[in-house]
């Protein structure tokens, strides 16, 4: 069985932390949101990939994750010209799925608690032709949705105005190639896109056998700062401590909370957990790290609070002021002007970005 990891797109949400690169390589827990989909599709023995690039600057995708042999796989990438919907970019894909007749697609935007390999090994025994994971929502008209009757599922439609069920369809798909012939006769919805809703729609009009499943844990759509930090909140939930860096005071260190190598956190600073900071980082001694906070690497924190955010590689922040709820996007700095007044702040900074309080 082949893989696809979906990594085009263009983060228009998300900006300015996409003007310089895909959505797809923004830390989460520092680590890059993909690269949660390409783990889960190895831990389930998908490990011949293609990741699908568009024009916000694939080269750093393939910087990143080369030709996949560090991670235990083989990518290839292919190119998609211009965003056209999940189910033009699925037909992009169909020489390298040549006639293999299962394969998994991920939305590298998409992280799921738990992994896929219970829905991996359904589908290798199963007679059907695609099968779906479902979650519950509390806002169904933002996602494409499941209608389910006993057991069998009797409508699928895009963002429906007057949804009929809260089951989202979330982004990953196991499918045969049967869809590639539902996907040529698509015509293009009013959002000028192929939609795979309509696609797998279509296939269950055409009398093949669609199979669901409900997703146990928690699943998140990162399209938002929001919805990021959302996600960070839940992966450091699970974290457990690993220090592998200089603490001077064990006092500093309080719940769970992973330093990375050549990493000191100075005498007098408290780094509350869940939190994770990444390798040749100084946090300094009047320094407050909050729970939920990641922090990564060649980062130097001289003075403030960070609280609830996410500090990316190579940043600065030196304030007498709280840090809560930000993105702050590589090689940024926070400074302020002496005797400044403290109080919190939400930042969304892109990559490179400077503030002076």
């Amino acid at each position: 069985m082949k893989g696809i990891i979906l990594h085009g797109g263009h983060g228009t949400r998300l900006r300015p932390l996409t003007h310089t690169g895909p959505k797809q390589l923004l830390r989460i827990a520092n680590k890059p949101m993909s690269c949660y989909a390409l783990e889960d599709l190895i831990r389930a023995g998908v490990t011949d990939i293609a990741i699908l690039v568009g024009h916000v600057f694939p080269e750093r995708v393939k910087e990143f994750y080369g030709d996949g042999s560090k991670f235990g796989a083989k990518i290839t990438y292919i190119y998609q010209d211009k965003p056209g919907g999940i189910a033009q970019a699925i037909r992009i894909c169909r020489d390298f799925i040549d006639n293999d007749k299962k394969f998994v697609v991920y939305l590298g935007d998409n992280i799921l608690k738990g992994g896929i390999n219970r829905y991996v090994s359904r589908f290798t025994e199963s007679n059907s032709d695609a099968i779906i994971l479902l979650c519950r929502v509390k806002h169904p008209s933002r996602f494409g949705i499941a209608t389910i009757r006993g057991n069998n599922i009797v409508k699928i439609a895009e963002k429906p105005k007057s949804p009929q069920s809260n089951l989202a369809i979330i982004g990953i798909y196991l499918l045969t190639a049967a869809i590639f012939d539902i996907i040529d006769n698509l015509k293009p919805s009013w959002r000028d896109e192929l939609e795979i809703t309509e696609a797998l729609q279509e296939l269950m009009a055409s009398g093949r056998k669609i199979e669901y499943d409900y997703v146990s844990s928690w699943w998140k759509d990162t399209g938002t700062p929001e919805d990021i930090l959302d996600a960070n909140r839940f992966i450091l939930d699970d974290l457990n401590t690993e220090v592998h860096g200089i603490v001077e005071e064990e006092d500093s260190l309080q719940g769970r909370v992973v330093i990375g190598k050549n990493t000191k956190i100075s005498k007098g600073c408290i780094i509350r957990g869940p939190t994770i900071i990444g390798e040749n980082c100084n946090i300094d001694s009047t320094v407050y790290v909050g729970p939920f906070t990641s922090i990564g690497n060649n980062v130097h924190i001289r003075h403030g609070e960070v609280e609830n955010s996410i500090i990316m590689d190579n940043c600065k922040i030196d304030i007498q002021a709280r840090v809560v709820d930000s993105l702050v996007a590589s090689g940024s700095k926070i400074t302020d002007k002496p005797n400044f007044y403290p109080k919190g702040h939400r930042f969304l900074l892109g990559e490179r970005s400077q503030v002076i309080l």
